[in-house]
């Protein structure tokens, strides 16, 4: 008794890739190229110093009060770990 063989595939036998126009390919392809390889345009904002550390007489005791107190408390964990390491 003969086997049955599985059945083949159907193709199409006529492939995408012969009918592209190569103008439109071309352009596919600059296009892939600029985005991959051409850097994109950083827009950054100019750099506008903080009002704290001038003199200011707008600046209110709060803000000096709570940056003095994060700048003791950073260097209080500075210090902490230097002496660790002694």
């Amino acid at each position: 008794m003969p086997e049955p063989k599985p059945n083949s595939p159907t193709t199409d036998p006529l492939s995408p890739y012969e009918s592209l126009n190569s103008r439109k390919l071309h352009e596919a392809a600059e296009r892939a190229l600029d985005h991959y390889l051409a850097p994109a345009q950083i827009m950054a904002t100019p750099y506008t110093p903080s009002s704290m550390f001038m003199v200011n007489p707008q600046t209110d005791t709060e803000s000096l009060l709570a940056n003095a107190c994060e700048s003791l408390a950073s260097a209080t964990v500075m210090l902490g770990d230097f002496a660790g390491t002694l």
